[in-house]
């Protein structure tokens, strides 16, 4: 790799950053982001390896080094949160985390001397606030969205509390957790050092990550600690009184993380403010109604919105369905318990896990080649029938779309022996 100029060391690793669904248009600003985040060397290294899960032997093979030498330089690069590790029937993994919510964040999760975050900050803002094609594909490339709302579950009324359900709870997903991390907002960290504080001076250690990402970032660097179950449900229960939207990864099963969202610095909340209205993230499956008979016409609820949904005709309050959240904070705030949250006539979806979410964006973005054919990404059996029992599950549009991106022979003939299999089964319950 000692041909590569430095322009190209970290032009590969934004073609690698990109060879995966979610990635980062280039541009000058992501350009300096990059060498702020990653020394000449660790750009050729990362580069080089694969966007899924890979092994301390599959990275030694690729860098053609030894373990030894592989282990450190990876060691290295969990330090820096630039990769995140696990364990996997006993095998220590490594992953190369996304953009969001990934290496970008981690770098500003706490305060660290060995790079300057005032400057990448001021970078940060340049490529988000700014420019607009980051914040564009992150949230509207396609129609899965990467994070989903959590209603605030003490607004619902006890009737209510019946109907929501368990992965709708933000409390429920720290009680499934198995590791939790506590880390500072960046968000928050971000806009102070680019000269934008927040607004309403929400606190700052509110982010919450879980399982495998918090044991890593924890372990590796301390850009979270982790914590008790009861320390994350009072950090909710600090996020609901200061007014903050909690999202999360847009997943039933094992989110990898919660953020506690202010209007003003969370990038998902200020894209919903500037592209009106199109939704950045996917809601809750709750609306509010407000009660005319009890509503006082204060305001308040207008003022604490943190997506400007709520408007004031007339002195009564007026909600823009279209665009609400669904997150609650209205609620929680009205006097006199003027709103109340009701069930939206239809319901939201949500992906299964992460590789569900994955595949749905790869067909949506056109990607799923990338996804497949990535030379290590799926390297056993195991990784390709996970993704191909995700197309399975598919509607048949959504099917079809990802045979043509697929252009693959097997593919074909997996759906279609698949479909025979269906169509038989009905024909059998049929006759009987």
């Amino acid at each position: 790799m000692g041909h590569l100029t430095t322009k190209d060391a970290y032009k590969n690793l934004e073609e690698r950053i990109n060879w995966f669904t979610q990635g980062a248009p280039p541009s000058e600003s992501l350009y300096k982001i990059l060498q702020v985040l990653y020394t000449e060397k660790e750009a050729k290294w990362v580069a080089l390896l694969p966007v899924r899960p890979f092994t301390l032997k599959k990275a030694a093979k690729i860098w053609n080094t030894t373990e030894a030498k592989a282990e450190k330089l990876l060691d290295h690069l969990c330090e820096k949160a630039l990769l995140v590790d696990s364990e996997y029937h006993g095998q220590r993994q490594f992953v190369m985390p996304p953009p969001m919510a990934g290496f970008i964040e981690f770098a500003l999760m706490r305060t660290r001397g060995d790079i300057d975050q005032k400057y990448l900050s001021e970078l940060y803002y340049q490529y988000m606030n700014v420019e607009e094609d980051f914040v564009k594909d992150l949230f509207f490339a396609t129609e899965t969205r990467l994070g989903r709302v959590f209603v605030q579950e003490p607004v619902l009324m006890n009737d209510k509390t019946n109907h929501i359900l368990d992965y709708e709870r933000a409390t429920h997903i720290v009680e499934e957790a198995e590791y939790i991390g506590l880390g500072t907002c960046y968000c928050r960290h971000k806009m102070y050092h680019a000269g934008h504080p927040c607004e309403i001076d929400a606190p700052w250690d509110v982010c919450l990550t879980f399982d495998n990402v918090a044991r890593s970032l924890s372990e590796h660097g301390g850009y979270s600690r982790l914590i008790s179950k009861e320390e994350a449900k009072e950090v909710l229960e600090l996020s609901y009184e200061s007014n903050l939207v909690q999202i999360g990864e847009n997943v039933r099963e094992h989110p990898a993380f919660i953020c506690n969202c202010c209007g003003c610095c969370c990038e998902a909340l200020q894209a919903a403010r500037r592209f009106s209205p199109m939704q950045p993230v996917a809601t809750t499956n709750y609306i509010p109604k407000i009660s005319p008979e009890t509503c006082i016409g204060c305001g308040k609820c207008a003022k604490v919105c943190p997506i400007l949904a709520i408007s004031i005709e007339e002195k009564k309050p007026v909600i823009d369905e279209e665009i609400c959240l669904g997150c609650g904070v209205c609620a929680r705030n009205c006097p006199t318990k003027a709103i109340t949250l009701e069930h939206r006539p239809i319901q939201v979806i949500t992906p299964v896990n992460s590789t569900h979410r994955f595949v749905l964006q790869a067909i949506e973005k056109g990607t799923l080649q990338n996804l497949i054919f990535d030379n290590q990404a799926f390297a056993n059996h195991r990784a390709m029938a996970a993704v191909f029992g995700t197309i399975l599950r598919l509607p048949p549009m959504k099917q079809a779309l990802a045979s043509r991106q697929f252009k693959s022979v097997y593919l074909d003939k997996l759906l279609s022996v698949y479909q025979k299999k269906k169509d038989g089964g009905m024909k059998k319950e049929s006759e009987e």
